[in-house]
């Protein structure tokens, strides 16, 4: 693998990181994940955007022009044979505060560090979407916005990580977090809707949760088709009694979900507004893939 390092393409052996890295020590960057169908970008202006405004959140000067990513992620997919009629690419961003003495100061750190990584696009499994997966609900709560605000992509990924051990440790496909209020946030990688009596329901951005790129597609697409939409503040209890649910991100675009905590959601099987919303996206995402070149 060829890994983009700061201001040039070297060897994934020679892609070698400080142990002083403020990002190592500490946590203190922001990435994105993005990826590609074939070789155009999806939504790559907004997941860029996105990577500018976390940056801004932290006080983080990213070292590279917007304009310049787009040459910089397909240089990355090109020189690792990606992004082509054979294989999709998983692109990773990760800007982090860079090298500096053991400190919580900022300015301990002069230049940020920089990498890209891209890799083969690994999808959920094809059976996945046929049957659905199941998810609990976790006993770790989402972080409270007034600590740190979900809008800012940080690699300080600590709470997701302590609800994906709970969802390993269940044998379900992931976890779901609830706010500190109780209500329903997202799972630890991915955004959640369900249906109830025929509208579709997600929880708000003020509940705590990353409002995620592929969210956004959903939420416009169900206009398209009709579908009323409710995004607001839910209680698990609201969701266990609802006809339909399921997750979207990037990669996995929308995934059934058949039950929560052992608890079959509607008739336990993927529902006709989730296979609907997926068949619209699937016919309508190259509206939000790059141009043609």
């Amino acid at each position: 693998m060829w890994v983009f390092l700061n201001d040039r393409f070297v060897p994934e052996q020679d892609a070698k990181i400080s142990v002083f890295d403020h990002g190592f020590l500490y946590g203190d960057g922001v990435y994105e994940t993005i990826r590609s169908y074939g070789n155009r970008i999806f939504m790559c202006d907004h997941h860029l955007s996105r990577l500018q405004r976390s940056a801004d959140a932290i006080g983080l000067t990213v070292p590279i022009p917007l304009n310049e990513w787009p040459r910089l992620l397909h240089g990355a997919m090109d020189r690792n044979e990606l992004g082509n009629e054979q294989t999709d690419a998983y692109l990773r961003i990760t800007v982090s505060r860079g090298v500096g003495e053991i400190g919580l100061d900022p300015a301990l750190c002069p230049t940020p560090t920089v990498v890209i990584m891209a890799k083969p696009l690994q999808p959920p499994a094809a059976e996945l979407y046929q049957r659905g997966v199941s998810l609990i609900v976790a006993h770790t709560r989402r972080n409270l916005p007034s600590a740190i605000s979900p809008q800012i992509k940080a690699t300080n990924f600590l709470n997701n990580i302590l609800a994906k051990r709970e969802a390993i440790a269940a044998r379900v496909f992931d976890a779901l977090l609830l706010n500190w209020k109780g209500h329903l946030t997202e799972c630890t990688v991915s955004n959640v809707f369900f249906a109830s009596r025929g509208r579709l329901c997600t929880p708000s951005a003020d509940c705590g949760l990353l409002d995620g790129i592929t969210r956004a597609i959903l939420l416009q697409m169900a206009g398209e088709l009709k579908i009323p939409v409710h995004v607001g503040r839910f209680t698990p209890e609201e969701l266990l009694q609802a006809d339909e649910c399921f997750l979207t991100n990037t990669s996995m675009e929308v995934m059934p979900v058949v039950s929560v905590n052992q608890q079959p959601i509607g008739q336990g099987t993927p529902g006709p507004m989730t296979r609907q919303l997926h068949r619209h996206f699937v016919d309508n995402r190259s509206r939000y893939l790059e141009p043609l070149d």
